[in-house]
């Protein structure tokens, strides 16, 4: 099959939630991960998705506010199924780990740190590393067409690593420069854009199923109620998240650990750290501190819950609203020259992205800590006296595993997971 142009074949709707659901158990590594996952089971392994589609879909989401990763796999459901595929898959993407996250900062607040949870996910991650560089290598190989390409993705990947520039202003950048390449092709008349009348329906039905629930709070329990104020500070997280959760967790844990004090910069950290070694969006770290804000609030572990509740919903439903309202536009917009040029640009870009999350994620897992260095020119800098040789050795195993040997995801995953587990717990 010619992934590059193949339409996306009949896909029975319980064959799709077997695999939205297997996705949202196995979706780590952030971003990078997840993106790689996802592109090797919808793309490669299955065909549902073109890589044409696929790409454009990513770059789509790439400029929306909130987790690119699960609104790619909601676009995908959407592709196959419409609204209801949208929702199964973005609804099973999500709450795989946000159950599990709960979960687990329910032992926290009881126990503190949760070494045996630790030592389980050291493994995962050296293996999601590999993952990550299998999906990246295919991307770059089908998305890079042209020595400008290259260019594009290269300056895009100096940008965010080495000059720590906004991502916004990368992504546009690169649709500003594709959409000068191509501003010399005529506009077919045919490429007309879905109507606004539908556009102005969905918006109106996902911006009531997202915001009346906050109003509702308001009135109920009152402007200053620990629910409301978690409520509103979540929703206005959901608007400002341009590039994912790593753009705004300095953000959000500067505001919670300090201007709201719903919990410490110990536990914001260690909150960070459950949700990096959880399947799911990075972004669930905002369960964490929302149920703190809860519990401390109300000194309840219900209280606790329905703020976490409160703040899935008000970080979450908002995607809906992106997806649902502007899904119906990317193929318009790809018959559209100028327009399909800039998206075009945005996709090379979208590799060094890709790139960027990839080092970024794997320097993390081999040294344990990185800095950006000091001044104009701000590289990730790793202590190179802190290298993990067993969290590499494991990277390279589960390379070897699924490059040569052609093993499956979950085999790959548990064997890393047990080696780490006892790796950790004997060392």
């Amino acid at each position: 099959m010619d992934k590059q142009n193949a339409q996306p074949p009949g896909v029975a709707f319980g064959v799709a939630l077997r695999l939205w659901a297997r996705i949202g158990l196995l979706s780590f590594g952030g971003p990078a991960g997840q993106i790689a996952l996802m592109h090797r089971e919808i793309v490669d392994r299955r065909g549902w998705l073109s890589e044409k589609d696929y790409l454009s879909a990513l770059n789509f989401c790439m400029l929306l506010p909130g987790p690119e990763a699960m609104q790619l796999a909601t676009y995908a459901g959407w592709k196959l199924h419409g609204v209801r595929g949208g929702l199964a898959a973005g609804l099973l993407f999500v709450l795989p780990g946000a159950i599990i996250v709960l979960g687990l900062t329910l032992l926290y607040a009881s126990l503190g740190k949760l070494p045996l949870v630790e030592a389980l996910f050291y493994g995962v991650k050296a293996a999601v590393l590999a993952i990550v560089i299998e999906a990246l290598l295919r991307v770059a190989r089908r998305a890079l067409k042209s020595r400008a390409d290259w260019a594009i993705a290269a300056l895009a990947f100096l940008a965010l690593f080495c000059f720590a520039l906004p991502f916004p202003l990368v992504i546009i950048a690169a649709g500003l420069v594709g959409f000068w390449r191509a501003k010399g092709t005529a506009e077919p008349h045919h490429a007309s854009l879905p109507g606004w009348r539908a556009l102005a329906g969905t918006v109106a039905v996902w911006g009531a199923i997202w915001l009346l629930p906050l109003s509702a709070l308001a009135l109920l329990l009152g402007p200053h109620h620990v629910l409301t104020e978690v409520g509103v500070f979540f929703s206005k997280l959901a608007l400002v998240t341009f590039g994912g959760a790593y753009a705004v967790l300095s953000y959000m844990a500067q505001a919670a650990v300090e201007t709201q004090g719903w919990l410490s910069a110990a536990e914001m950290m260690d909150g960070l750290a459950l949700a990096e070694t959880t399947p799911g969006p990075l972004i669930l770290v905002t369960q964490f501190v929302g149920y703190f804000a809860g519990l401390r609030e109300t000194g309840s572990i219900w209280g606790g819950i329905a703020a976490a509740v409160v703040t899935l919903w008000m970080t979450f439903a908002p995607c809906f609203l992106w997806i649902f309202a502007g899904a119906p536009y990317i193929e318009a917009i790809g018959k559209r020259p100028r327009l399909s040029g800039a998206l075009a640009a945005i996709t090379a870009a979208v590799v060094g992205v890709i790139l960027n999350l990839s080092l970024w994620f794997g320097l993390n897992v081999l040294f344990g800590h990185v800095d950006r260095r000091l001044g104009w020119f701000q590289p990730w800098a790793p202590d190179w006296a802190q290298l993990d040789g067993f969290a590499l050795a494991l990277s390279g195993l589960a390379a070897l595993a699924l490059l040569r040997l052609h093993l499956g995801i979950v085999p790959v995953l548990g064997l890393c997971a047990a080696l780490g587990a006892a790796w950790k717990l004997l060392a």
